[in-house]
């Protein structure tokens, strides 16, 4: 479980940065070259989201719980947004979720 549940939060990060990049190109005038890595980070984030061994709405679900878990962890330690105690909960909820979901992988057929 461990190794999936790292998995996923690379998965999250590469899909994050790839989202990120543009952003700050859009957003903050950051440099066209942004792209370049941006465009490296989604491929990556897709080549890791395929190597999950269950059915594959199986690992969106679970993804999407580490997504928002990785997402308000960006919020906190990459843009400095203080995070409320609602969110801390909701991602912990959300965590709750994935391994709920993951813990079941090995009982249940692709």
């Amino acid at each position: 479980m461990f190794q999936t549940l790292m998995l996923f939060f690379a998965t999250a990060l590469a899909e994050i940065i790839g989202c990120y990049l543009p952003w700050l190109w859009l957003k903050k005038g950051a440099s066209v070259v942004l792209l370049i890595p941006a465009g490296i980070s989604l491929v990556t984030f897709v080549s890791l989201l395929m190597l999950h061994p269950a059915a594959s709405g199986r690992v969106y679900a679970a993804y999407g719980g580490v997504y928002i878990l990785t997402a308000l962890l960006w919020l906190r330690f990459i843009d400095g947004v203080k995070l409320s105690g609602q969110d801390w909960f909701g991602g912990g909820v959300a965590f709750a979720g994935v391994i709920i979901i993951i813990s079941g992988w090995s009982k249940q057929a692709g």
